[in-house]
């Protein structure tokens, strides 16, 4: 078991967010999380990448990779959000200053990880994306699945155990949108880390190895 979460609860602005939410990931494994538009999929997933806080509960824990979340400090938490968890947002976030490249090695360069090995492995990363060629380029000179791919990249740079994604591929047309999560698959196959996922694309959550169902802040 890569991750384990187990009665969590988030309420903001006295809202109930989040509602007794339990869910587990396995090794090598892509998991899609569906839902409603205000289910309160991002914050769960927040939540399991240790952007956010659940609600203190007696019933609550969280474990990764065998760890409880929940017993570690920020600076903790924030070694494990760059050595061992991913992240990838519906928008990419490259910094527009930086060519492709230079924007895949940030977190292995934040990880004091020797810039050379971290180079190395972009490359192979942009290779393995089809993204050679695009290397030496900026974002404004890259298509939008373009971006997505290099963003995918960045994410992978530190061979993390889980990849988070938050709607990834919303902001691409749908030939795009499936190229995408099949890499997805290709990578889970080649580097066995997981994947877990939020979408409304229900051709692509058809596509992974579960889906769970989000809805008014509960587990269906």
């Amino acid at each position: 078991m890569l991750l384990k979460a187990s009665h969590i609860f988030k309420t903001k602005q006295h809202v109930d967010i989040l509602n007794d939410v339990s869910l587990a990931l396995n090794a090598s494994e892509i998991v899609a999380i569906t839902g409603p538009s205000g289910a309160g999929k991002t914050t769960l997933l927040n939540i399991l990448g240790t952007l956010e806080q659940p609600d203190k509960h007696p019933n609550t824990s969280l474990e990764f990779d065998g760890r409880s979340l929940l017993a570690l400090n920020e600076q903790q938490l924030a070694e494990v959000r760059n050595q061992s968890i991913g992240f990838i947002f519906q928008h990419h976030g490259l910094l527009e200053e930086f060519t492709a490249l230079e924007n895949i090695c940030l977190p292995g360069l934040i990880m004091k990880t020797p810039q050379k090995r971290v180079q190395e492995y972009a490359h192979e990363l942009l290779d393995t994306l089809g993204l050679s060629h695009r290397s030496n380029h900026k974002p404004q000179a890259l298509s939008g699945g373009e971006k997505q791919r290099i963003a995918v990249a960045r994410a992978l740079i530190n061979h993390p155990k889980l990849v988070l994604a938050d709607e990834p591929s919303g902001n691409l047309d749908s030939p795009n949108a499936l190229q995408l999560h099949e890499l997805f698959h290709q990578l889970v196959d080649q580097l066995k880390c997981s994947f877990l996922v939020v979408t409304h694309n229900q051709e692509i959550a058809q596509k992974s190895d579960r889906i769970l169902v989000l809805r008014d802040g509960k587990m269906e």
